[in-house]
């Protein structure tokens, strides 16, 4: 029985699928592999936790899945396109339309404010200036931060630059959203409060979400949790929330 055959969410259409997927690094004449044989079907909506130990291949997996990295073998079918047929252009354009993605340091331009970051990604779709407004106030809304849109990162807190972060993720409603450590540098209230936020991205607006992390209270929030050893799907967890 293979991994996608265990990965049952009860029915729904993909919108990742991997096939016999792996993915090895070289150093020198040195092959290392990180990922192999990973068959696996996420359907829409679904909000998974990628876990596993340092260097199980989670993060590598979320990079193949988000089109940040290519696989060395196998299939990868995302958002209806297969991620090997596209070109390094047609990629970029593929990300920019289909995934938002949230990282452990928020990386936000220090330089531009709250309202400046969150558009950063419509910028690259040739929205006009009043479109581009009414969705950033919107993206803004829904992480309530609406009173700090003119605030630079350096006057936010930890948690609101990750909440900055969540509504430029979403700003362009992509099909998937890609969590990398989210919480990791938070404490534990503005952790619960970006969990939380995350939950309702998945819940209220049906967003599917993968998200790696190391932390159990994290992946409590997830509906299904993906365990990775040593770069082979290991289980398939679901959570009762």
């Amino acid at each position: 029985m293979n991994a996608a055959d265990r990965f049952d969410l009860g029915g729904g259409e993909p919108v990742i699928t991997l096939r016999d997927v792996a993915k090895s690094y070289w150093r020198e004449d040195l092959e290392i592999p990180v990922l192999q044989g990973i068959d696996l079907e996420i359907p829409v909506g679904a909000y998974i936790a990628l876990m596993g130990p340092s260097g199980s291949g989670k993060t590598t997996l979320l990079n193949l899945v988000a089109g940040i990295d290519r696989p060395t073998g196998g299939s990868l079918e995302v958002c209806g396109y297969d991620l090997n047929d596209l070109d390094d252009d047609q990629l970029a354009s593929w990300r920019n339309a289909h995934v938002g993605f949230i990282f452990q340091n928020y990386n936000l331009v220090p330089v531009l404010n709250a309202f400046e970051n969150v558009e950063l990604p419509l910028l690259l779709t040739g929205a006009g200036r009043g479109e581009r407004r009414d969705r950033v106030e919107q993206a803004l809304s829904l992480v309530n931060l609406t009173d700090r849109m003119r605030n630079y990162p350096r006057q936010l807190s930890g948690g609101q630059e990750q909440r900055v972060a969540i509504a430029r993720a979403i700003v362009t409603d992509p099909d998937l959203l890609v969590a990398d450590e989210p919480t990791g540098a938070l404490d534990a209230k503005n952790a619960e409060e970006v969990l939380a936020l995350m939950a309702r991205l998945n819940t209220e607006l049906g967003k599917t979400i993968v998200m790696v992390t190391h932390d159990p209270k994290a992946a409590h929030h997830a509906r299904h949790q993906i365990h990775l050893e040593k770069g082979v799907l290991d289980r398939t967890v679901e959570v009762n929330r």
